[in-house]
């Protein structure tokens, strides 16, 4: 399957920002600005918590999907702060995050929950967007490759074709998750390309044609183009850049144009 037939995505990931009115007000604009459209790149929102069911609101009639940015693995139970991916659904969300290196590295999420949340996010009728990437470390001792590696079989260990064809990918290099420095096109595009080799290694090549892997790491709207002009990398993981909604559109109306 070609690039342009699978589906090119735009995620805002808003992290700890934005109440109910702010998300409210944000969705409004890019409702004006008419950047979304049918047919056009895929937009969602994954909103933090309280300001969910605003975001779901607000987004109605709108071609965006809104997500949550973490869930627990289990379905209920005594865990105190944490939402199920039930929870989730009913509030109105069709996405989650999973996996996101600042749940890994400042949270301690575990290759195996994230494993279990992958699960969990499926029984639930959610679509993850599961986040692997490697740390400036990791890379520098030439290891990108057995991280990407361990991390995409840990997050499907045991899954089928159809699973995957239920998920999204994120590769996000760590060292440039918020730092301003973003993979050069080249890097990203071989991360991605290694990644859709992972898929067809274990799920077939058909389904790792039709697998959605997009890139996060700093993304601005200068830098976006190239990005989208790799074969392999199907849209972006915004973080910083998706809080202001005028910047978003313009990286929304860049993959509308790819």
């Amino acid at each position: 399957m070609a690039k342009n037939q699978r589906h090119l995505t735009m995620v805002a990931n808003w992290k700890m920002h934005k109440t109910g009115a702010e998300a409210t007000a944000f969705l409004a604009r890019l409702r004006e600005l008419g950047a979304v459209k049918a047919g056009g790149c895929f937009v969602v929102v994954a909103a933090p918590f309280p300001a969910l069911t605003a975001a779901v609101e607000a987004a109605r009639g709108m071609d965006v999907a809104i997500a949550g940015q973490n869930l627990h693995w289990e379905s209920e139970g005594a865990f105190t702060g944490e939402v199920s991916g039930a929870m989730l659904a009913a509030a109105g969300c069709t996405h989650v995050i999973v996996g996101h290196s600042e749940r890994r590295h400042l949270f301690g999420e575990t290759d195996e929950m994230v494993h279990k949340k992958v699960r969990a996010a499926l029984a639930a009728g959610l679509t993850p967007i599961v986040c692997v990437g490697e740390t400036e470390q990791q890379r520098a001792e030439n290891e990108t490759e057995l991280i990407l590696r361990y991390q995409f079989e840990r997050a499907f260990w045991g899954m089928s074709a159809e699973d995957l064809r239920r998920c999204v990918l994120a590769y996000e290099p760590v060292w440039a998750i918020g730092t301003g420095n973003t993979a050069t096109p080249a890097i990203a595009e071989g991360a991605h390309r290694f990644l859709r080799r992972c898929a067809t290694d274990i799920f077939g090549a058909e389904a790792a044609a039709g697998f959605t892997i997009l890139y996060g790491g700093s993304i601005k709207p200068g830098n976006l183009r190239a990005l989208l002009e790799q074969p392999d990398v199907d849209g972006g993981l915004v973080g910083g850049a998706s809080l202001d909604a005028d910047a978003f559109a313009t990286l929304v109306r860049a993959g509308n144009s790819n």
